[in-house]
């Protein structure tokens, strides 16, 4: 089995390295990145992989986050170039963790030949006031039942097996083949780590980059990307200092959120990169 991961990156260098180290350990064997528009050191990272024949690197200059069509160009590459079974369609803040086997080849073996695909569950770790030198170590929070910046159920992610004739939808949550809509089960084997928020001033570029990018695509409808739309209008208005305040624990607030249950610790990935020499 091989396991090709695509993934749509821009100004990612704080976490692109922990994200391919993590991956390549778990079992993903090859990479389809499209860097679009970075201007800190992403690029410069993903060149080093590219240098050892782990990623595919494609450079994209358009600034309408059409993440529909370019994550489809991935999946398809991947499919067709470079001999993927299986393509897991990610963020860079996205890991994939394996709930049962030491690795995600293990997982996959488990999905029955004639399912197409499987949706998997993303879960957030919540960001601290006091962050250590790196989000694997100190982000070790996460939430119980994880929503999105407008309230809403956090939505699974899909992973699926190769197809020339693929599309992925924006967002990486559903796909067609063949121009139809196959149904992909949730699959409890699987989950995603999900560090969306790991510094207000990296959030903050997030969200002026991409929600700049939505506004300026005009093939998109309006409830497409909602939330990042609604941070987006809330950054431009009034700046995100009460998004933060609300999302940022510190000590107490982590005490009082465990005591409640809305927030378990949860050492797995830390436990894994220091078993598998990853923090350096």
């Amino acid at each position: 089995m091989k396991i090709v991961m695509s993934l749509l990156v821009r100004d990612e260098e704080d976490i692109i390295r922990s994200n391919l180290e993590y991956h390549l350990a778990s079992g993903v064997d090859f990479f389809v990145v499209t860097d679009n528009l970075s201007v800190d050191g992403t690029k410069e990272i993903l060149m080093e992989y590219a240098d050892r024949g782990l990623v595919h690197y494609i450079a994209e200059e358009d600034d309408t986050y059409a993440q529909s069509k370019w994550v489809t160009r991935m999946a398809r590459l991947a499919s067709e170039d470079f001999a993927a079974d299986w393509i897991l369609n990610s963020d860079a803040d996205e890991f994939w963790w394996p709930e049962r086997h030491s690795g995600l080849k293990g997982t996959l073996h488990e999905v029955p030949s004639s399912v197409v695909g499987i949706s998997v569950n993303r879960h957030n770790f919540v960001a601290l006031a006091a962050p250590g030198p790196n989000f694997v170590s100190s982000m070790k929070y996460r939430e119980t039942h994880s929503v999105n910046a407008i309230g809403e159920a956090l939505p699974p992610k899909v992973c699926h097996r190769a197809a020339l004739d693929v599309r992925v939808a924006q967002g990486n949550h559903s796909i067609s083949i063949g121009g139809a809509v196959p149904h992909l089960p949730v699959w409890e084997g699987l989950c995603i780590f999900h560090y969306p928020l790991r510094t207000p001033a990296q959030f903050t570029r997030k969200i002026t980059s991409g929600g700049a990018a939505y506004a300026r695509n005009r093939n998109l409808g309006r409830t497409v990307g909602s939330a990042w739309r609604k941070l987006y209008e809330i950054q431009q208005q009034s700046g995100l200092g009460d998004y933060f305040g609300r999302a940022i624990l510190d000590d107490r607030q982590i005490a009082d959120a465990q005591a409640t249950g809305s927030i378990v610790e949860d050492t797995r990935l830390s436990d894994f990169f220091a078993r598998h020499d990853l923090l350096r």
